[in-house]
């Protein structure tokens, strides 16, 4: 079975979830399948034979599964993108807007090293913000967007647009 049927056939949709009207895709029964999760990280791997990536960036907290086996196989660093407020010591934050509201993420001052080339993974790619919000963080620390990855991606909400800016590299594996 190909890769994309087999990530289909384990993400779980669950109505109503987290309000009445939503679909919400459940990733968790993916990490049930040691094979699958193989799978999905040989596949994000693939796409970086050409450059490697200095470091990955996962953001919290689905991105930190695949982002640190992804990071683990790669043999590079990898940096949490954190909510506010969760990192001990000096951060570098970044604010972005939420349908309403805003929210701020943060990443460890000095860990991103200048003229690094980071990945950014996260789960799921749906209107863009945060991953857009983490790119914005590589650049304040002198570093490039090498691309973004994500295991699925809600195409109708057109989170692609806000990320094409920092990297024409942006693998999702599904789409919805």
């Amino acid at each position: 079975m190909e890769l994309i049927k087999k990530i289909e056939a384990a993400i779980r949709n669950v109505p109503d979830f987290p309000k009445p009207g939503i679909l919400f895709k459940d990733i968790t029964p993916i990490f049930l399948d040691p094979n699958l999760c193989n799978e999905i990280t040989n596949a994000f791997c693939h796409s970086f034979t050409q450059t490697k990536p200095d470091a990955v960036l996962g953001i919290e907290s689905r991105g930190f599964l695949f982002g640190m086996l992804l990071a683990n196989k790669l043999n590079v660093p990898f940096i949490l993108a954190r909510k506010a407020g969760r990192l001990p010591g000096k951060t570098i934050p970044q604010t972005y807007q939420l349908e309403y509201g805003s929210a701020t993420i943060e990443v460890h001052e000095g860990v991103i090293k200048k003229d690094w080339n980071v990945l950014i993974h996260d789960d799921l790619l749906a209107t863009g913000g945060t991953a857009q919000a983490a790119a914005q963080i590589v650049k304040k620390c002198g570093a490039t967007v090498l691309g973004f990855t994500f295991v699925a991606e809600l195409a109708f909400l057109n989170g692609k647009q806000k990320l094409i800016n920092h990297s024409n590299h942006i693998q999702c594996l599904i789409q919805y």
